[in-house]
This record gives structure tokens, sequence and C-alpha cells, in this order.
């Protein structure tokens, strides 16, 4: 059966499924302009938590203690447990993940804007908690309910641990806030940093998004790229009265009539620089990833061969049990 004769076919059943809110399972019929989309989504968020454990492991080693050093080896582990989820998800969509990591390598795909920064100060540790996993969150909550399963499970999983990692980053940032004049001086400067790219994670306006709509009509989106955005605002500025620290945006202001805060403009010609791979960190962030895959090639195979050796056992052990 062809592709357009499929899609008179199955067509039907997968638009009631998405309407009435039923999951999409890696077994069942889906456009291929809805596969595409899952790969490029799930693909790009696994390359950015990959990529992600870079800005925070280049800390580990100077942490001011062993406590905060264990919590931030916890925290990188679980960014790469997460890729790992994420990888899986597109697998189950026909994507391999050799072909995905190559088309990272090369350039082929993105990852998320927010890793092209350095990380300055130990402050940065906890901005990124609190600022970037934050965003992260309020982005990914609603993913759970994709209509795609395996995306939609995974995701249960990496908002619990995403959690956690914003709560790191808050009492991180709170301890500095209340410690010294330079500790608190430190805190605020990471903000400072942090905040706009962190309001660019949610990607372009809404009217400048190419992916968007389409993609919240399949119920793999829930809401809109500003809509988030405007949510993770009006969660940050209580968080951020509360650590004591200010939030880098004169044009802040509590709107009574529509019960938000509005925020100044966004410079979305940075964030376009960013993605084209001019952003402060793009090639040490690339070149870093390209290096350590290429220096684990004998770990992947020394696992292949020795999976390949055990299945051999298991099938002899197997026909000499039936022998018997």
């Amino acid at each position: 059966m062809d592709a357009e004769a499929a899609a008179r076919a199955y067509g039907p059943a997968f638009d009631a499924a998405v309407a009435a809110d039923e999951r999409i399972e890696p077994r069942d019929w889906m456009p291929d302009a809805y596969r595409a989309t899952l790969v490029r989504q799930i693909a790009q968020h696994a390359h950015s938590e990959i990529i992600g454990m870079q800005p925070e492991a280049n800390w580990i080693t100077r942490a001011p203690s062993l406590r905060r050093k264990a919590i931030l080896m916890a925290k990188v582990q679980d960014e790469a447990g997460h890729g790992l989820y994420l990888y899986s998800a597109a697998e189950t969509l026909g994507a391999s993940r050799d072909d995905l990591l190559d088309k990272l390598h090369s350039g082929r795909q993105r990852y998320s804007s927010i890793f092209n920064y350095p990380t300055l100060t130990w402050a940065d540790v906890g901005a990124i908690g609190w600022l970037v996993d934050g965003a992260a969150i309020t982005n990914q909550v609603p993913l759970c309910r994709c209509s795609y399963g395996p995306y939609a499970r995974a995701m249960v999983r990496v908002c619990k641990e995403e959690s956690f990692h914003q709560r790191q980053g808050y009492e991180l940032l709170l301890e500095l806030s209340r410690g010294t004049e330079a500790q608190h001086a430190m805190a605020q400067d990471a903000v400072d940093r942090w905040w706009w790219p962190s309001l660019m994670m949610f990607g372009p306006p809404d009217d400048e998004s190419a992916h968007s709509a389409q993609s919240m009509e399949w119920k793999i989106k829930r809401h809109s790229n500003d809509e988030l955005r405007q949510r993770f605002v009006d969660i940050c500025v209580p968080q951020a009265e509360a650590l004591g620290l200010t939030l880098p945006d004169p044009d802040l202001k509590w709107n009574e009539e529509q019960g938000r805060w509005d925020f100044g403009a966004i410079d979305w010609d940075e964030f376009k620089a960013v993605l084209k791979g001019d952003g402060p960190c793009n090639e040490q962030r690339l070149t870093q990833r390209r290096t350590a895959h290429e220096e684990g090639a004998w770990v992947r195979e020394a696992a292949a061969a020795h999976a390949a050796r055990k299945q051999a056992r298991t099938a002899t052990e197997r026909e000499g049990a039936m022998a018997r």
C-alpha cells in the first residue's frame, strides 16, 4: 500500500485518536510528517541533554565542597541518562542513534541555544539550575501529555529529575545571595547573564515559529512558545524576590488587567546568531562532543563485542539444551 492509500485508510483513525487524547504508539500508523516532526524534536531534545552536560561539568573539579561536588556529579549523570531515554524514544520511530549523533556532530541537527553560553563562575551552576532547568520544566511538563507514547513516558522521569535539579540550583543561589557581599554580587551577575538566554529557550515568537501550530494540532506540544515563556516569567519573578536578586529587565512590571508580568523585548538577533553557530561556545561545545565520541569508540566496540559473544553463547546453550 502506497503512502497516499495508507493515509486514506488509516488517517481517520489517527486523527480520531489524537482528538480523543489517546496515545499514538510505535506500532500505530502515523503520517510521515508527524513522524519527522517527532524525530526532529526528540533528537534536538536528546542532543541538548548531552551537550548540556558540558557547561556544568566544567565546575565539577572546582566545586567548593565535597557535598557540592557530589550533587553536581549526580546532576551531570542525570543529564546523560535523559539523553539516553530520548535517543531510545527516537529509535522507536525508526531513527538510528548513530545517524542522529552524526547529524549533531556535523551541525545538521541543533541543540538548545542556551548551552552555547559559558559558565564563568560557581554561581552559574546555581543560575543554570534555577533558570535553565526551570525553563526546561516549564516547557517539558506538558510533554508528559504528548500524543506520542514513548516520548510522553520518557518525559515523566525526566521532569521529576529536572525538578530536583531546579531546586538544587535555587538552593545554591539562595546560599550565595545570603552570603558575603562578594557572593551576593556573584549570584546577581550570574542571573544577569542567564536570564535573557533562558527566555530564548522557549523558541521564537509564535508568529515566527515554523513548527508550533502543527505540533499543537497533533498534540505533540500543548502550549505555544509565548504562552510557556509568559508562564516562566510569572513563576520566576516572585522566586527572584525571595532570593533577594533582581531580574535584569527594567521593563518588568505587573499587569493588573492581564494578571501577569509584562517583560521587555528579547534580542532575537542574538538568538538567531547563536543558532547559526556564532554563540560564545558553539565551536567549543561541538568540538568537545566530537572528541568525546571518538575517544569513546573503543567502549562502544567492546560493548558490542561482549553483547555478540553473550548472544552466541546463549544460542549455543539453547541448542545444547534442545539436543538433550
